[in-house]
């Protein structure tokens, strides 16, 4: 992984430097709605997301030219317990799979026009299985979260963000539990495909987990670093940074949902420069968007991961931007305004 290396009180004190939202932007592009060509309000969702990205870009008007995908992977420890439908081997070679661009999230990307970039996190090395030792020690979870913020480069319009790791539905499902409370069934649901004894066993190894861990964590940072993962925790730094360097984040499903989910128990407004994709099949994932109040753009009852949801939401981005720029305000059109 990558120095330099982070502790989790230097992520700490960074929560407290978050900027917030650029409200002369914001304002600038709710103006503009009120001159385009239409009933205030009638485009719904693709009004508020030009103004949200032009609030969290700090620019009006919003541009989405350079959009990003990043992919996190890595292995989890609870994976040897048989909590999911394929063995941990499957982490290593999606990731070569995306290399040779055979994935999902390579033809969503190449559709609409956004980089990808993916990154292996000590693939040989899985976390700690959660049922008996923290997922990581507070170094290595620093270093984790350090890594993901460095994947957030400079010129980024706006960020879609996804994992990869066999076993990480049970983390996140644990993490989630541990964060907000409600017991393991609540949170745990087939991932990627297990049902019967199987499912059983994974409900187990949550319940397990969250009750080992949930009274000795100091803080949500302590909480992702006892039932996390790699990946999830490169997730929530690539948040972080995001919010720092003005990008807006889309989140895909429930276990990036549950990565960033960190941040809004450690601070309610730290999630507000990002807006979740789609809702997830996973049955944890619409109780985890009610806790941190998040409405998914849409429901096409995907649960893939891999950013492919987060992904396939630049198209909606692009449809906001693109009426946002490209229609004519009532004076430009000639149209009578509203009386």
């Amino acid at each position: 992984m990558a120095d330099p290396v982070a502790n989790l009180d230097e992520i700490r004190e960074l929560l407290a430097h978050l900027p917030g939202p650029d409200l002369t932007a914001g304002t600038a592009a709710a103006e503009r709605q009120a001159q385009l060509t239409k009933p205030a309000g009638s485009l719904g969702r693709l009004e508020e997301l030009a103004t949200w990205l032009s609030t969290w870009q700090a620019r009006h008007p919003p541009r989405l030219d350079q959009p990003r995908t990043l992919v996190f992977a890595a292995n989890h420890g609870v994976a040897a317990r048989g909590v999911s439908a394929y063995p941990a081997a499957v982490t290593a070679q999606m990731v070569q799979n995306f290399t040779s661009g055979g994935a999902a999230v390579n033809q969503l990307c190449r559709a609409f026009e956004a980089g990808l970039k993916v990154y292996e996190m000590n693939l040989d090395t899985p976390t700690g299985d959660i049922v008996v030792e923290p997922a990581m020690g507070e170094e290595e979870c620093a270093r984790a979260m350090a890594y993901g913020m460095m994947a957030v480069e400079p010129g980024i319009d706006a960020l879609a963000l996804g994992e990869m790791g066999i076993g990480n539905t049970t983390a996140a499902a644990a993490l989630c539990a541990g964060l907000f409370g409600g017991a393991a069934e609540l949170w745990t649901g087939p991932g990627t495909g297990v049902s019967g004894a199987a499912l059983e066993a994974k409900r187990a190894a949550v319940s397990a987990a969250v009750a080992r861990h949930r009274p000795a964590a100091r803080d949500p940072f302590d909480m992702l670093r006892r039932l996390g993962g790699l990946e999830l925790a490169a997730i929530t730094g690539a948040v972080m940074a995001a919010r720092l360097g003005r990008v807006p984040v889309l989140l895909d499903g429930f276990a990036s949902t549950a990565a960033a989910a960190v941040l809004f128990a450690a601070d309610p407004h730290a999630l507000d420069h990002c807006v979740v994709a789609h809702l997830s099949a996973e049955p944890g994932h619409r109780r985890l968007l009610d806790q941190i109040h998040q409405q998914p753009l849409f429901d096409f009852g995907m649960r893939l991961g891999e950013a492919s949801g987060a992904t396939l939401a630049f198209a909606v981005l692009k449809a906001a931007v693109a009426c946002h720029s490209g229609m004519a305000t009532f004076a430009e059109a000639g149209v009578s305004g509203p009386s």
